[in-house]
């Protein structure tokens, strides 16, 4: 780890990042996992879900969160994601007596292993064809818009595992099955921390290795964008499960902050609104709802 104070740091050649952008986004991430820790305590010890590996787990998924923040590479993008995703995978089955916990594990992992596997095949591609798996040397390989039809076909599969990590429509369809299987503060971490650092990555991956490429991928985010907001809000509204219905809320947030980026403007930079305002204000909300309901 890299402890940059108010400057930016670079480790491991470029891989690892300390900016304001991913310290900023790491404070956000560890508050949401100790209130998820906090807060949920009472409630897994009364349904005796409080077993020893449950910490650690979320420990490790946080970890992994703040690795995923401070990528500078596609191979470190892809370490901290799957060590995120696979404590995930086990903390949503936690509740092994439980069909539905049981279910949304399956569930989670069956259709994280596909994200996963599009993310891999579209970093070969990017690989292959900007021949560097940094970042900085990605977004030189774009030649100031000039992107080859192999690193275009690379950016659309690396769009689209990321997207899933985000519920963002239409890869959002693990969403409602794993919140609602998931015990309580399970779910109230999986809609906040998790989301956050995805959504921070996605913003990292867009603008700082295809930053280049803006008109390519704009139109593919706006219309991520657009699709979350109507089906996020409106597939809401006929849900009678408090956890289904949190989960369709929590997809359509995630719509409008990228919503900006189909101008090409780069909506999380440190200092911006869209993730130091709204993002953690979002955390913040889903956090007291779903302490009332685990209550």
């Amino acid at each position: 780890m890299v402890a940059g104070g108010d400057g930016n740091t670079a480790a491991f050649n470029g891989m690892f990042l300390d900016d304001a952008y991913s310290r900023f986004a790491k404070v956000a991430i560890l508050l949401a996992a100790a209130a998820v820790l906090v807060m949920g305590e009472a409630t897994m010890s009364r349904r005796g879900l409080l077993k020893f590996e449950y910490p650690i787990l979320v420990t490790l998924g946080t970890v992994g969160m703040m690795v995923m923040v401070s990528a500078g590479d596609l191979m470190t993008l892809y370490m901290g994601l799957e060590l995120q995703s696979l404590s995930l995978y086990v903390v949503a089955s936690l509740n092994r007596d439980s069909v539905k916990s049981t279910e949304a594990g399956l569930k989670y992992f069956v259709l994280g292993a596909l994200s996963s596997g599009l993310l891999l095949y579209g970093s070969s591609l990017v690989y292959g064809y900007s021949g560097t798996t940094l970042f900085s040397g990605i977004i030189e390989a774009a030649n100031h818009g000039q992107v080859g039809l192999g690193l275009l076909i690379g950016l659309v599969f690396v769009t689209a595992g990321l997207a899933f990590k985000v519920s963002a429509v239409p890869f959002h369809m693990w969403t409602p099955d794993v919140y609602e299987g998931a015990p309580t503060p399970v779910t109230a971490f999986f809609a906040t921390a998790p989301k956050l650092a995805a959504m921070g990555l996605f913003a990292r991956v867009l603008f700082d290795a295809f930053g280049q490429a803006v008109g390519d991928w704009q139109q593919i985010i706006a219309l991520l964008a657009v699709l979350s907001m109507f089906l996020g809000a409106f597939a809401a509204i006929g849900q009678t499960n408090i956890k289904r219905l949190m989960a369709y809320s929590s997809i359509a947030p995630y719509g409008f902050c990228p919503a900006g980026s189909g101008c090409g403007q780069r909506i999380w930079c440190a200092g911006d609104a869209a993730l130091h305002g709204r993002l953690p204000d979002y955390e913040h909300r889903h956090l007291r709802v779903y302490h009332v309901d685990g209550a």
